[in-house]
């Protein structure tokens, strides 16, 4: 399956969580929300995946990335009335720590979903 017919699949598991859930819920809310939209579809994911952070081969720190979909593609999930900046940037970081290629933020935010797409590495692509 390519990262397109990926990215496309979990952004369509998304318009299902908001059109029932609306706005307004924690982001725990909408994670379990997209677990059972997730395994619906049948798209293999991890939730909240401990990730190691390296300095000069050695762990500096660790994050959980929200949704891991096929090993390939991390999906930040948020709860704002807008995507910032400082939201994009920390989806480049764990595409940085991770070596994953492609990530998706997705903000159930007041008036929509919506929906930022970072490509890390272009080469890699499909």
């Amino acid at each position: 399956m390519e990262y397109k017919e990926i990215t496309e699949k979990i952004i369509g598991c998304a318009f299902r969580v908001y059109n029932k859930m609306g706005f307004g819920f924690l982001e725990s809310v909408y994670e379990s929300c997209m677990r059972i939209e997730l395994t619906k579809i049948g798209l293999d994911f991890e939730l909240q995946k401990s990730i190691e952070v390296f300095y000069d081969d050695q762990i500096v720190g660790d994050y959980f990335a929200d949704i891991i979909v096929n090993d390939l593609i991390i999906v930040e999930l948020k709860s704002v009335r807008r995507i910032t900046k400082a939201h994009e940037m920390q989806l480049v970081n764990y595409l940085t720590a991770t070596k994953k290629p492609v990530g998706l933020i997705i903000n159930f935010g007041e008036e929509k979903v919506e929906i930022k797409r970072k490509v890390k590495d272009l080469k890699t692509l499909d």
